[in-house]
């Protein structure tokens, strides 16, 4: 900790003599940025369409005429990103100095290939120019797909999957890694809410997203610990126009577990640069079915979430303060049945606990059963950016997040929790932007977390602790003509100290007190072969530090149905990773290749232990359940594979595509020889086929029409940890999907509604996903499968109503 506190004073100097530089009210008013926006071919104005400077959280909209203006800017370089429906996005770097005029000129066409990247890199930049593979979907990719959750949204993308327990319950899980090796961040901070645990999802509304973006890789350079295998950013909706007020209001029904959905967003930004916004979410649903098991008992779930922000864009910088609140009531499968094979309940029979058939009234209420869980997150976010007169910028962003998770399963006092995690979270990034140099653009930061974990309840899984983390680093990139290159250094320090618990007279958590620090450091170049081909090659080298439940667990994991303990001398996990992409696109075909290989030091993993005469070690609790112990242990592990996509859209019939992804990993333990050779919770290989057909002029009163049929089939698992019965092989299964959209305008073309309707498992396919938590539940005696089956045939109807008014 002291190398590191000498560091962070020296950084912190260096913030401190950049503050002085900092633009005086008045000294940048004359810097603006304006022009048109048209149509290439005809040239003809495209109101409506949108300027962003995603590095300044700015933007405009063209008004009739085409023309836009954002004005209070700082001199400097930017990226700026345009997009209109319809329309190729198009992305330039404009030098803004006194009042600068940039016109734009979009190409009619349904393929994406500018996209723009926040995601792990100093400033914001494009897709070709960034070393490490990311993957970017919008609004719109979010409103033609079915999803329960927001990482069950992004599940489909290359070399991304989840793990879950039922559909409100999603892990994200990267090129075969999760839990705490992938960092989740929302409004612009690192999400935390207890991730060690098998069923503890995320906390994010998924209606208040404006892009998701999944860095595939290390990201410990400006994240920190945990980012060992990736990092899923999700991107709250942006800034709204001076002037202007845009909203949307909609509704969603799911017809599998008659999920219903409402959702209100507004926002606004006045001449003078203040800005508000508010959103509100409801959802709620009964038992999912599907075609083996039927309804699946309690598989149900509520969600109500709100929030807002207000802010200030001046021409010393911006200040914005948001609020969210996530609150979630959910249902815990556990799978039990009778031995005819029916679902089976607990119920409070006279004062006594006990058991009865779970009814079919039981299946669509929505009323949630027991066990189940309660989860509260509130999150208060304050992001400030400030101009300097030299070039530069500074960027302060403080955090404070609330999190309650409790777990309730006694049927004779239900409000009474059996688990009780209390979580409080500050967060803090202060980041210096220097002034360009040569070419070179260049950042230094200092950013990292305080936490302080209390419990409650009769049960007890992890001890009380505190933590706190800190991290300075330096990343910067430069292009030379075709060529871009970029890199930086890292180093974190992570103490962890545990509080003493004594129950009955015993020690159930010693004190663990437990220092973790770590270098990290990547370098990447991009190369533009030509207009058609982009070469990649990434070098990176990430840590992790263990979590609680790795270190100190000792307890009853009720949604995992096993029995935890802890191992208070492990050591951090060390990435070294490798990638290699190629990316093709030309007026026919879009392809991408992304390779990787992944050298983790000191791999942690639970793997089940067993008595002395060689079955399950069961270690006796109050509730008597004969859950299996498991204890986490270390080795080194090695992960390779990669993701394929290929896009054929021929023209000039370039409405019509035909995409295909391939995803593949597998991880290996290198001292292992039988099945404890292979990592657990590895997903299978799978690949995903769509036939879809985009129109942007469909006459009369709809416009931006869709039309697909997608195939996504998961190849069969059988390269399990199968030692200790810790993990089981799956089957492999293809499911058939589709969907159709389109916007209804009125005479002005202006967009009235917007309407999705989409089906998945369209065969009623009953399969089970190898990071399906339920595929451990027990066995049905009536029909001898073992498990809990996946979600069976599903349908969709969604109805977005948009508000746009000056």
């Amino acid at each position: 900790m002291h190398y590191l506190r000498v560091i962070i004073t020296g950084v912190l100097a260096v913030l401190q003599s950049a503050a002085f530089a900092a633009v005086l009210p008045g000294d940048d008013a004359g810097n603006s940025l304006s022009g048109t926006i048209t149509d290439k071919s005809s040239n003809n104005p495209l109101p409506g369409a949108t300027v962003y400077l995603p590095d300044l959280h700015v933007g405009a909209s063209a008004n009739a005429q085409g023309q836009y203006e954002i004005k209070n800017l700082p001199k400097g370089k930017y990226l700026v990103e345009v997009h209109f429906i319809g329309y190729a996005a198009h992305t330039e770097v404009v030098q803004i100095n006194g009042a600068t005029t940039a016109s734009f000129a979009l190409s009619e066409t349904l393929i994406e290939k500018n996209e723009v990247v926040i995601t792990g890199v100093n400033l914001a930049t494009t897709l070709r120019k960034t070393p490490t593979p990311v993957s970017v979907i919008r609004r719109d990719y979010l409103d033609a797909n079915i999803s329960t959750n927001i990482i069950d949204a992004i599940a489909k993308l290359p070399g991304v999957s989840q793990l879950t327990t039922g559909p409100a319950i999603s892990k994200p899980f990267i090129r075969g890694l999760g839990y705490n090796r992938v960092v989740v961040v929302g409004d612009g901070v690192r999400q935390e809410g207890q991730q060690w645990g098998d069923e503890h999802g995320i906390e994010i509304d998924d209606y208040n997203v404006g892009k998701v973006e999944v860095l595939k890789g290390p990201a410990s350079l400006v994240y920190g610990s945990d980012a060992l295998a990736g990092v899923v950013n999700i991107v709250p909706p942006g800034a709204v126009a001076a002037g202007h007020v845009k909203g949307n209001v909609a509704a969603n029904y799911l017809t599998n577990n008659g999920q219903i959905s409402y959702h209100a967003d507004i926002a606004g930004t006045t001449q003078k640069g203040f800005t508000w916004s508010v959103f509100g979410t409801q959802k709620f649903a009964h038992d999912y079915k599907n075609k083996y098991d039927g309804y699946v008992y309690n598989s149900k779930f509520r969600n109500t979430n709100y929030g807002g922000s207000i802010g200030l864009n001046k021409q010393w910088g911006s200040s914005t303060l948001r609020f969210t609140s996530f609150n979630q009531e959910l249902g815990l499968v556990e799978g039990d049945r009778n031995e005819q094979g029916q679902f089976i309940k607990p119920v409070n029979n006279n004062g006594v606990a006990d058991e009865a058939v779970a009814t079919d009234d039981d299946f669509k209420s929505y009323s949630i059963g027991l066990p189940k869980q309660k989860i509260t997150h509130q999150k208060l976010v304050w992001d400030n950016n400030v101009y300097l007169s030299n070039g530069g910028r500074l960027a302060l962003t403080l955090g404070y997040q609330w999190n309650r998770r409790k777990e309730l399963g006694n049927v004779l006092d239900p409000n009474d929790p059996d688990l009780f995690l209390k979580l409080n979270t500050f967060n803090y990034s202060l980041r210096y932007y220097l002034p360009e140099m040569n070419g070179w653009q260049t950042t230094i930061g200092v950013n990292g977390m305080k936490q302080q974990n209390t419990i409650g309840g009769e049960e007890q899984l992890i001890p009380a602790y505190d933590l706190f983390d800190a991290g300075v680093f330096a990343v910067t990139s430069k292009t030379f003509d075709k060529l871009t290159l970029s890199g930086g250094l890292r180093f974190d320090s992570r103490n962890m100290k545990t509080k003493l618990l004594e129950t009955g007279g015993e020690t159930k958590f010693g004190v663990v007190d437990r220092n973790f620090s770590n270098a990290s450091g990547s370098v990447g170049v991009s190369y533009l072969a030509s207009d058609r081909v982009t070469l990649k090659l990434n070098a990176a080298r990430g840590f992790r530090a263990p979590n609680i439940s790795e270190l100190a667990a000792n307890g009853v994991h009720e949604g995992t149905i096993k029995y935890e303990y802890g191992n208070q001398d492990l050591k951090p996990e060390v990435s070294t990773q490798g990638d290699v992409g190629v990316e093709f696109n030309s007026m026919h075909v879009s392809a991408s290749a992304s390779l990787f290989y992944n050298h983790i030091s000191n791999f942690i993993y639970a793997r089940k232990l067993v008595n002395a005469a060689g079955g399950d070690s069961i270690p006796a609790t109050d509730n008597d359940e004969g859950y299996a112990a498991f204890k986490y242990q270390q080795s080194t592990a090695n992960l390779y594979g990669g993701e394929f996509t290929l896009d054929i859209h021929p023209h000039p019939i370039d409405w019509l595509h035909f995409e295909n992804t391939f995803s593949y990993v597998r991880g290996v333990i290198s001292s292992a020889t039988d099945s404890t050779k292979y990592l657990p919770n590895i997903p299978a290989a799978r690949w995903i086929s769509e036939l879809k057909g985009r129109f942007k002029k469909v006459g009369g009163v709809m416009q931006n029409a869709y039309a697909g049929v997608q195939m996504d089939l998961t190849f069969a698992q059988n390269d399990v940890f199968y030692a200790y019965q810790t993990e089981t092989t799956t089957k492999g299964y293809t499911l058939l999907n589709a969907g159709i959209g389109t916007d209804f305008v009125n005479k002005k073309n202006k967009v009235l509604f917007s309407l999705h309707v989409a089906a998945n498992n369209i065969t009623d396919v009953a399969y089970q996903n190898h990071l399906s938590r339920l595929k451990y539940a027990p066995e049905n005696e009536a029909t001898g499968r073992v498990g809990v089956y996946n979600m069976g045939r599903n349908f969709s109807v969604k109805v977005a109503i948009p508000i746009d008014f000056k």
